[in-house]
Parts: structure tokens; sequence; C-alpha cells
């Protein structure tokens, strides 16, 4: 895993977006995995912003969803549908045809999940999938347990991610218990990974999740196993990772390399 820490939330979601366009300007036609959640929200702004301002076009972009709660509407307000929308496809020029958002409402959910992952595989698969992370360390409803081979499925919600999403809903109450989602095999198959975390109360998760063993409790960490995972972070969020002057030694070795400047080779 490449991690990157930066100061601020803002900051490390200007970063990330950086990543995200960088891959859509240099090959049009790709396909993005994307998430909900308050954390790619500044993401998305940037994304937004640079549509608006820079012309980065998303005509030719086909996007797929992690996860939906099952039975909202697409028209309900918390539905990732509705939230997809409102936060992000209504204001760049993304064909909606191309964007996908699990069905909440299917009527066989075995059939739907083999659906889903045929639309991704015709699609020609993920090029970058973006990912937030629950405190527990779970990626998209993946939750404490869950197989880490498993694919898009109907998923029962833990406790702690009831609590974590209540201030949504308004209560635990009406927070909806399933949902359905890509399974862990599903997002290994990406061909990138893009692993935002914001705040302190995450830094426990990224600690496990980047140091910790590979474990189903903790199903973040199955990123281990991938090819290329960026993680991105603010300072609260990599608070408690023991390895922290090395992250940030790669990444001083990144610049110099972009920029051409090696000075042991200077110094040879």
């Amino acid at each position: 895993m490449r991690v990157i820490i930066e100061s601020t939330p803002e900051a490390a979601s200007r970063r990330a977006a950086q990543m995200v366009a960088r891959l859509v300007r240099q090959k049009p036609v790709c396909t993005l995995g994307l998430a909900t959640g308050g954390t790619p929200l500044k993401l998305y702004g940037e994304l937004i912003r640079m549509h608006q301002e820079e012309g980065l076009d998303f005509s030719r972009v086909t996007t797929f969803n992690l996860d939906e709660y099952v039975g909202l509407p697409p028209s309900h307000e918390q539905s990732y549908r509705y939230f997809m929308q409102k936060n992000l496809f209504d204001h760049i020029n993304v064909d909606v045809r191309n964007t996908n958002v699990p069905d909440g409402r299917a009527l066989d959910f075995e059939k739907y999940g083999e659906r889903y992952e045929q639309l991704i595989e015709d699609a020609g698969g993920i090029e970058l999938q973006v990912l937030g992370i629950g405190t527990d360390g779970h990626i998209a409803f993946n939750e404490p347990g869950s197989s880490l081979g498993s694919r898009t499925r109907l998923k029962t919600l833990a406790p702690e991610t009831v609590r974590d999403n209540a201030r949504f809903f308004g209560s635990e109450k009406a927070v909806p218990k399933l949902a359905i989602t890509m399974g862990v095999g599903t997002i290994l198959e990406s061909r990138r990974c893009l692993l935002l975390a914001f705040g302190e109360n995450k830094a426990e998760a990224i600690a496990a999740t980047v140091e910790g063993p590979v474990t189903a409790q903790v199903t973040a960490s199955a990123l281990q196993l991938h090819r290329e995972v960026v993680v991105v972070l603010d300072e609260a969020a990599a608070s408690k990772l023991a390895r922290r002057e090395y992250y940030e030694e790669v990444e001083n070795a990144h610049r110099m390399l972009e920029t051409g400047k090696l000075p042991w080779i200077e110094e040879a």
C-alpha cells in the first residue's frame, strides 16, 4: 500500500481527486467504482470543480457504486442513488445511463448480485475503485466476518454501522438493517483502489487495515493483498500508524522521482 498523509481532509480530497482526474484524462473511456457517505463528499466536490472550471470530461465514463440500502427507492433522500445524483452526477456531464447503483428493491437478490457482477465484467472491470472505511474496518457493507472472497450479495448491517449511519436517518431505528453490496472479492478485482479516511474516529481502523493482519474481522485489511492500493489520510486518521515516518519517506521518494531529482545519483 502507498500511504499519503495530508494535513486536512480538504487537502487529502484534492490529492485523491487529482488521481481520479488523471485516469479520466488519460483514459476517457474508463470505469470508476464509487462510494457514498461523508468521506468522499469533498472528493466529489473537487471533481465537480474540475469539470466546471477545467473541462474534466466524464461523458464516456462508466460508474459502479458499491452498495445500496434494501427497500429504499431511488427518490428516497437517504438512498445512495439519490446521494450520487445530488453530490456528483447532476453536476458533471456523465451519461446517467452509464451510472450503476445497486437496486435495493430487487426481488431476487441472489440473481441481481450475479447480474451486477456481469455488468461490471461487461464494462471491462473497474479501473479505479474509490473506498471509504467504517470505524470497525469494513469496506462497502462487508461487515466484520464477511468472506474475503465474497461477491455482490445481500448483507445484514452490523450494529456499529447502524449507529454510524443513524446521523443520516435521525435515529438508529430508521436505518435499514439490510443492504446489497459488492463483495470483498469483487473489490479486489478492481485494477486500483483508492481508500480515503478522515478523522480520529477512523485511526484505529486505518492502523488495523494498513499494519495489522489480514483478517475477515477487518475486511479492509484484505486490501493488503491487492496489487495497487493508495490510502489517502488526514493527520487525524493517520495518528495511530506505527510506520508513519516510512510512509513519508516513500512520498518524498515519489516526489523526487517525478521531478527527476535523485540526490544519491547526483552525489555519486
